[in-house]
Parts: structure tokens; C-alpha cells; sequence
């Protein structure tokens, strides 16, 4: 990292801090602690400041601490559906956390401040991400992407926490978000990431156009060793194969991935991994069927937890 990296960082972290504040909706539940710093445990919510062109807009932040949280204790990033529910993810994690002992992370994408699946799911990379063009390329600085490293390090600055690292969990639109984040910021600090249930896929795949492929788009150049090198978990619930679920985009290119959730996953993880093959490059992807799961947070959120934990 260089001199204007770090500057940059610095000075991000130090906003955040400066304009972080108390919610009155969510310090109104009585139940979640308006602040987040070394001794803070139990639910919580701050608000962080994430705009990088002038500093004045929030996002919402829920957390969860455990008791015995040590500088040592992990850090799990969660990423809500569409539902922007971020709460509702971060409370289905609290028994897994308070079991093999994490802190949960959980950013809301506010319909407000992220209005449609162009800013969350595809992370604002393009102003139109489906119709993506040179022209409408965004700066990275711009990207949803880039809100993640700057609050892992405001995070372990307020509660004293050394991990070098950070773990991931998407379900739904998270996991969208989450396996275009990993694609999009390949040196990003993720130890473990689970990509849970994606509606469907950007596929490592240079002849296929973004945003269902690498082409015409910053991904084209990622080197492929580096992202299958990771420990990814790609996992999807038994049951959650129904074409016609409200939500579940179709059409020509999402079709092309399999007529429901369950196929889809199947067939992002089998052309990855025959896509290391063919390469010869060390492949740490791993696939898991949730048993007697339709598309449901709560069993997926539990066994995401397992995936990385356990």
C-alpha cells in the first residue's frame, strides 16, 4: 500500500469517526447499543460515514459482540437480501456466534441511499450495470465495493481488534454482492467467504458479457489464481429450486446459468472448477447442499456459520 493509500484510509477512518452517531429508530427498540467501541457487547448499531466525495452520507451498521470477545475474536461480515433487512441477518447469527465466538458485522444498503440492485447487488461499478459501457464506468472510489475495507478498519480501531483478516457471509442479493466483491476487490483482506443461494452469477468467463461475465468490464484483467485460491463456500438449500419464486430473475443470459437458485449455484461452482482445471491452478472453492432448505436466511445463516467455524 502506498503513502496516498494510507492517507486515504486514515482520513476516511477519521470521518467516520467524527460524524459517527447515535439512530434514533433503531436506539428507540431499546434492545441494540448506540455505539460500538472496546467495551461494548451484546446487539448494536452505529452509523458510518461511507462517502468518499464528501463524507455525508451514512450507512447504518448492526453488530453483535459476544461476551468473552478478546482482540483475537473474528469478524464476519454479513450481507443482507433484498429485503435490506440488515437486523433481521444479523440477529439470525448471534446464537452461531455466541457458539464458536465472532463478532457479527452486518452494513444495511438503505433502498434510500442504494435505490436498486445497480448499487447493491452489482455494486455501482456502472451507472447502469445490465447495460454497462466505458463511458459509464464509475470510479473505483465510487464502487459499494469500496465501503467494505475502509469499515473493517474502523471497526478494528473502535473495539481493539488485531485480525488481519475478515470472513464473509451473503445470502440472496448479499451473495451477489458478495461474489462480485470478492471479483471486483481481489486484494481485499477476506480470509472465508460463503456465497449463499446468488439469484445468479457473474461467471469467470471473458467471453461472456458483464454483468453475467468478465467482458468489457475491470474484471477482464483479474488474475483467476488469486480468486481461486481463496476459500470460497459456494452453498445453496436443497429445496430452493423453484423457476417461478417472486424475485428470481429471468431471462435469456440468467437462464443460460439454470431455470432456478439451486442450478445456478451447481452449474457457478462446476464451470469454476473446470475452469482451474483446464488451467492447472489450485482450486479452494468448496460446495454445500443444505439439506431440507428452500431459500430461507435463517437455516442458511446457521450453516454458513458452520462452513466457516466449525
Amino acid at each position: 500500500m502506498n503513502l496516498n493509500s494510507t492517507l486515504k484510509i486514515t482520513l476516511l477512518i477519521f470521518f467516520a469517526s467524527f460524524l459517527f452517531h447515535c439512530s434514533g429508530d433503531d436506539s428507540a427498540t431499546g434492545n441494540d447499543n448506540p455505539i460500538i467501541d472496546n467495551l461494548s457487547q451484546g446487539v448494536g448499531m452505529f452509523e458510518f460515514a461511507y462517502d468518499p466525495m464528501g463524507f455525508n452520507k451514512t450507512l447504518k451498521v448492526y453488530y453483535y459482540i459476544p461476551e468473552n470477545k478478546t482482540a483475537e475474536t473474528p469478524i464476519l461480515f454479513v450481507f443482507h437480501g433484498a429485503g435490506r433487512n440488515a437486523r433481521d441477518y444479523r440477529n439470525a447469527m448471534q446464537s452461531k456466534a455466541d457458539q464458536f465466538g465472532f463478532i457479527v458485522i452486518t452494513p444495511e444498503f438503505s433502498i434510500q441511499n442504494f435505490p436498486s440492485g445497480d448499487q447493491y447487488n452489482l455494486g455501482n461499478v456502472f451507472v447502469d450495470g445490465d447495460n454497462p459501457s466505458p463511458s459509464t464506468l464509475n470510479s473505483e472510489r465510487e464502487w459499494t465495493y469500496s465501503i467494505i475495507e475502509p469499515l473493517f478498519d474502523y471497526v478494528k480501531i473502535q473495539i481493539n481488534n488485531s485480525n488481519a483478516t475478515y470472513d464473509v457471509f451473503g445470502h440472496s442479493a448479499g451473495a451477489q454482492f458478495a461474489h462480485r466483491f470478492l471479483m471486483f476487490k481481489p486484494n481485499a483482506r477476506v480470509n472465508k467467504a460463503v456465497i449463499s443461494a446468488s439469484g445468479w452469477y457473474t461467471f469467470p468467463n471473458t467471453s461472456i458479457d458483464f454483468p453475467y461475465g468478465f467482458k468489457d468490464s475491470p474484471l477482464e484483467n483479474l488474475n483467476l489464481s488469486s480468486m481461486f485460491s481463496k476459500q470460497i463456500y459456494v452453498q445453496v438449500g436443497a429445496n430452493d429450486n423453484n423457476p417461478n419464486e417472486s424475485g428470481l430473475r429471468r431471462n435469456e443470459m440468467a437462464d443460460a446459468q439454470g431455470t432456478n437458485r439451486k442450478d445456478r449455484a451447481i452449474n457457478f461452482y462446476q464451470f469454476s472448477e473446470q475452469l482451474a482445471q483446464t488451467n492447472s491452478l489450485n482450486f479452494n472453492w468448496n460446495f454445500d447442499i443444505i439439506e431440507n432448505t428452500d431459500h430461507n436466511y435463517i437455516p442458511a445463516s446457521q450453516n454458513g456459520a458452520d462452513l466457516i467455524y466449525n
